[in-house]
């Protein structure tokens, strides 16, 4: 097959201003979405664009407007459902109002966070949208705020950053949560977490710098301790950050002398985890261990049983930042804001009486189980 060597010409704004039979500065206005034209005008040339095929030069375009038409977004992990619903209701609510968008996963990693900062900066965003990995290393994310490109924090608020963020109810949710148990009948409840962590005995805030995770285990511990339960922080665990972490936590924990009788994990990639390893310890849900998920992920309606849950509503979670950051594209000026979309506390089947008070065959059954 010959070739002729030469390239088809690029379509410019002149060829659509000549086929329309307009200006060059005309045609320009009316396909960059700036200034006034008439409504003939505008068909006139919106026609002959489509005619010809003229596609827009992205970069040039803003330059001379100063907009990219383009949001930026930094999730922890786009691998969790959690994320993938917030990014669905981020580019639903983009597309809605001309824009696209830009994902980058920070992996819960404080450098791949600053390093997806600097490059979609570096790609004239024109706002951005992060789930900040740390509370206490945020200093990327103040230049980008005092740079003054629009940003609003998702999921997880940070002290001292004057800018908009759209959060759940996670301290609440948590206490709701801790006091379903209760009401049971259980006082040694765990919490787990994926939050990362070198020791998972957790012993202190310090150990913590995620918004959310402190916001959760300050739920639980409050409720514990309204409830008179003693010591309840003797069963938070941190670090199941992958299937042999939470696996090893889980057994653990079931193993101890005086084993929790329930679990309240941190999100539904841990309660997946939980719910295999009490499982294959031999263990039944409710009767020797009651289980409560953060976030109605769609397994946890299906399995047997069925998980109770937190139900965060993840989608509107990213529909309501991304419409506040085009508010502050477009220009508005209001005082920043923290928005709180409230959770749904969603009683299933795997929560139930402790088995403590179950007749004692049944807690002799489950000890076997345990110990063998």
């Amino acid at each position: 097959m010959e070739h002729s060597g030469t390239h088809k010409r690029s379509v410019t704004v002149q060829d659509v201003a000549r086929r329309a039979g307009v200006s060059k500065a005309t045609a320009a206005r009316v396909l960059g979405g700036y200034g006034v034209t008439s409504d003939a005008v505008k068909a006139k040339v919106l026609a002959a664009s489509k005619e010809l095929g003229y596609q827009p030069n992205e970069l040039a375009r803003s330059i001379s407007t100063g907009r990219s038409g383009t949001i930026g977004v930094i999730v922890g992990d786009i691998e969790n459902p959690y994320f993938g619903l917030a990014v669905r209701g981020i580019s639903d609510a983009a597309s809605a109002a001309g824009f696209d968008v830009i994902l980058a996963n920070s992996g819960e990693e404080i450098e791949k966070e600053r390093d997806a900062v600097r490059v979609l900066t570096g790609k004239r965003v024109d706002g951005l949208i992060v789930t900040p990995a740390r509370t206490s290393e945020t200093r990327h994310l103040q230049e980008v705020h005092q740079s003054g490109r629009p940003l609003v924090l998702l999921d997880r608020a940070v002290p001292g950053l004057n800018v908009d963020m759209v959060v759940c109810d996670d301290k609440d949710a948590a206490s709701a949560a801790t006091w379903l148990l209760i009401r049971a009948g259980h006082r040694r409840i765990a919490y787990i977490s994926a939050v990362a962590s070198d020791d998972p005995i957790y012993k202190s805030r310090d150990q913590i710098d995620t918004s959310t995770v402190m916001e959760r285990i300050d739920g639980f511990l409050d409720a514990s301790r309204q409830a008179g339960i003693e010591r309840p922080e003797r069963f938070i665990r941190l670090g199941a950050t992958g299937s042999a972490a939470s696996r090893k936590i889980v057994t653990d924990l079931l193993n101890l002398p005086e084993r929790p009788t329930a679990i309240l994990a941190s999100d539904n990639l841990v309660a997946l985890e939980v719910f295999k390893t009490i499982r294959g310890l031999g263990l039944s849900l409710p009767d020797d261990v009651s289980l409560i998920a953060f976030h109605d992920a769609d397994w946890t309606s299906v399995t047997s049983p069925p998980v109770t849950v937190i139900a965060q509503p993840i989608y509107d979670l990213g529909l309501e930042s991304a419409r506040i950051l085009i508010e502050r594209i477009r220009g508005t000026a209001a005082a920043p804001r923290q928005v709180v979309v409230k959770t749904t506390l969603i009683e299933r089947q795997s929560t139930g009486a402790p088995a403590d008070e179950a007749p004692p065959s049944r807690r002799a059954r489950a000890s076997k189980r345990i110990a063998s």
